[in-house]
């Protein structure tokens, strides 16, 4: 995780500045006091807000300003610049906002604005509760939603984990590499659901839902009443059905116990085989080799990622990861697991005393599909994020939804893409009928390498490189029958911001 500049830059904005320094539709990085400030100008408005993204401490002032919004380039939060409310996550937090004014030719940046309370809900049709199951991205994001769109119902959040809410990205790269301590983790401190009168109900596990009365059953039998239900259960790890695959140097990861459990693991191991070339096994890998571990990657693909990222981009992450001796034992399987090593299809035996699998996920649809809710490959929901039967909602790795841009019915397993239906899912709970349309975003790290994708393509028939992918320095577009259904960069923060919003303009105009 990264923060601010200690020592802001640029010109003292309490003192004032031209306007002629602050072009029509442009920023400017500035001061106020000890604090770094972003002077934005949106036709003759004027905005001053915090010059960092409040989720990892993003540069704003390379990010891109779209109307009243400025979007970070690191990661892809989006931010209010009349309010410095975030719109869009991975930010939760609020930016600061100060009061601007403008005298003549210059313009002044002067005291800091308090923050406005929310509006409150009106009660006429607002539900008395709210139950969510799932303590991941999508849930955690309902909730704090709820509150800061003025509900003052009640808020139930049911987790089968029992840590809190956490930062799950961070379980596979820096906290697992050893770079990131444990107090970054968890999304929210234990006294911010108190605070916000948010239930949290961790280790425990829902058994069924009764739509009738509107009931979530939870193991031992109690029964939880809801007005609006969000099932928000994401996704769990494909077990391997492999001999030896229950030892107890293998693990998958999916929770921050999972990720406690490797590095423990990881202390006392010289070899380890990851098994799969997912996203999480790579990022596994190369955390794993920040620990000086040995590492072997076992897949039965010819190229890694090629089918989500194309040849050329799958090369590279081959290419960055063997530069650091990771050792790629590809298109193979393994035919079983023992207490020293791991037998490949070919009859190869690679040592090993750490196992990790990562070999993709399934959405956890048993609890919706026994209730009778429609299920498509997931949870299918409406445009508005609502399930089959009515005060049902699903967000996240389960849910399925109708995708303007591409023309199909998508599920993205992507923590940005969950938080955000977790947001518009809350709304939707109050009746703001908000359709879901935001382009899936995800970033993978590989070594200090930090891939962007927005969009979503399953497949394309035409693949366009600008720049030189070798040189970590490239847009890479994915096309279908001549439209654009995706873009990766590397080094290009602001062309895939600027490709976000060309996908949202393209999906709005479907």
């Amino acid at each position: 995780m990264s923060e601010g500049a200690s020592v802001p830059q640029g010109p003292d904005l309490a003192a004032g500045v031209a306007i002629g320094q602050l072009a029509q539709d442009a920023t400017l990085l500035g001061r106020v006091g000890d604090q770094a400030v972003l002077l934005a100008r949106a036709g003759e408005e004027l905005f001053a807000v915090s010059a960092t993204c409040t989720h990892y401490g993003g540069p704003l002032a390379e990010g891109l300003r779209c109307g009243d919004t400025i979007r970070c380039p690191w990661h892809h939060a989006c931010f209010n610049l009349r309010t410095g409310v975030p719109l869009r996550a991975p930010a939760l937090n609020a930016l600061d906002c100060w009061r601007v004014e403008r005298r003549g030719d210059t313009v002044y940046v002067r005291e800091k604005r308090s923050a406005a309370a929310p509006a409150p809900v009106a009660p006429d049709g607002a539900p008395r509760s709210v139950v969510i199951v799932g303590g991941g991205a999508a849930g955690h994001c309902a909730a704090e939603t709820l509150r800061s769109e003025g509900y003052d119902g009640s808020i139930t959040l049911i987790s089968a984990d029992t840590a809190a809410p956490c930062d799950r990205p961070n379980l596979s790269k820096d906290y697992l590499a050893g770079n990131a301590p444990e107090e970054w983790i968890p999304l929210r401190p234990a006294e911010f659901y108190r605070e916000q009168r948010i239930e949290l109900r961790l280790g425990m596990r829902a058994t069924a839902i009764r739509t009738g009365p509107r009931e979530l059953e939870l193991e031992g039998g109690e029964a939880v009443p809801y007005d609006r239900l969000l099932i928000a259960t994401g996704a769990e790890p494909v077990r391997l059905d492999v001999a030896g695959g229950d030892l107890p140097h293998v693990h998958y990861l999916r929770s921050l116990a999972d990720s406690r459990s490797i590095i423990q693991a990881a202390e006392h191991a010289a070899r380890a085989v990851i098994i799969g070339a997912s996203f999480i096994a790579l990022e596994v890998a190369a955390s794993l080799r920040a620990r000086k571990l040995e590492v072997h990657v076992v897949a039965p693909e010819a190229l890694p990622m090629a089918h989500i990222f194309g040849a050329e981009l799958g090369r590279l992450i081959q290419s960055l990861h063997e530069e650091h001796e990771v050792r790629f034992h590809l298109g193979s399987t393994v035919r079983s697991i023992d207490p020293a090593s791991v037998t490949l299809s070919n009859g190869a035996r690679v040592g090993a005393d750490l196992v990790v699998i990562g070999v993709g996920v399934r959405p956890a649809v048993r609890l919706a599909e026994a209730a009778g809710i429609g299920i498509d490959r997931g949870i299918a929901v409406s445009p508005y994020l609502e399930t089959s039967v009515a005060g049902v909602f699903a967000a996240g790795d389960v849910a399925r939804w109708p995708d303007r841009h591409s023309g199909e019915s998508i599920r993205v397993e992507h923590w940005v893409v969950a938080e955000r239906q977790g947001q518009s899912a809350a709304r939707n709970m109050l009746g703001r009928r908000e359709r879901f349309d935001a382009v899936p975003f995800f970033w993978s790290v590989h070594y200090g390498v930090q891939i962007n994708y927005v969009g979503h393509a399953d497949s394309w028939d035409q693949v366009e490189i600008e720049g030189r992918v070798e040189s970590k320095d490239c847009k890479v577009s994915y096309r279908r029958a001549g439209r654009t259904l995706a873009v990766a960069t590397i080094g290009r923060d602001l062309e895939s911001l600027r490709s976000e919003v060309e996908l949202e303009r393209s999906q709005r105009g479907a």
